[in-house]
């Protein structure tokens, strides 16, 4: 089934939340993030990863390969008063000069691309000790919890696969074929952290996190989805009255030096 995020950009721009603050203090903390870095943020989507970064002060370039996803990202950025250079471009090749970058990012997106091509265009474009992070930010599925429900729910309207984000995470939000992939590619130094943070969602903000899945609003037509969010909503009312709800999450990122 073809996926395209660009279908449901609206309620990805509305409802989708990025990455936690505390993320981006961890980079910072452990050296990966400064003032002046040079920094490029593969697969923006809406740009909430190359926002974070232009707050820290980094020279941000944010590509992506949908036009409604980057308008949605400019419009936020501008929003913010942050500049970033949002350019239309696949993450295998970014037409970004060589060893011009001190760090790229890729956020919520790896699995999406050609990996080891992607792998090799970050080598390319970083300089000598550059490093790659390749970060998640994933719900997380427990017996019970609204996560399991929901995922059920989506099961029952879309069985078909989609996409291999659940076969490399397993549902744990943890990612160990990612090491693979920076190592072939000839980076070095890797090592990696996770941390389990809880996001709160309004009933109406959780079915328009929903709608703005890969098994949802980027692969169903429009009826199925009407359908499917009327469904969502009776769910979230008999079994998960609570408003707001507390939504388990986990970050993961792996992290590579260019040596």
């Amino acid at each position: 089934m073809q996926v395209d995020f660009g279908r449901t950009a609206q309620d990805y721009v509305k409802h989708r939340a990025g990455f936690p603050e505390r993320f981006f203090q961890r980079l910072s903390r452990d050296g990966v993030l400064r003032p002046g870095l040079r920094a490029v943020d593969l697969g923006t989507g809406t740009g909430t990863v190359a926002r974070g970064l232009a707050r820290l002060g980094c020279q941000v370039t944010a590509l992506d390969i949908s036009d409604s996803m980057l308008a949605g990202a400019r419009e936020l950025a501008t929003g913010e008063g942050l500049s970033i250079d949002f350019r239309r471009a696949p993450a295998e090749n970014t037409g970004l000069p060589e060893a011009s970058v001190d760090l790229v990012l890729a956020g919520q997106c790896w699995h999406w691309f050609d990996r080891p091509a992607a792998a090799r265009e970050a080598f390319r474009v970083l300089v000598p000790g550059g490093r790659l992070v390749i970060a998640h930010f994933d719900w997380v599925p427990l017996p019970g919890n609204i996560i399991e429900a929901t995922e059920q729910l989506i099961h029952e309207f879309n069985p078909a696969p989609v996409g291999p984000y659940l076969h490399f995470g397993q549902g744990s939000g943890v990612y160990p074929a990612w090491f693979k992939d920076a190592a072939g590619a000839g980076f070095v130094d890797l090592e990696s952290f996770t941390f389990d943070v809880s996001v709160p969602y309004t009933h109406e903000a959780w079915r328009g996190r929903v709608r703005a899945s890969a098994k949802i609003g980027a692969s169903l037509p429009p009826e199925q989805i009407a359908r499917f969010d009327a469904a969502l909503a009776a769910l979230l009312a008999e079994r998960f009255p609570s408003n707001p709800l507390a939504v388990p999450h986990r970050v993961f990122a792996l992290l590579a030096t260019r040596p």
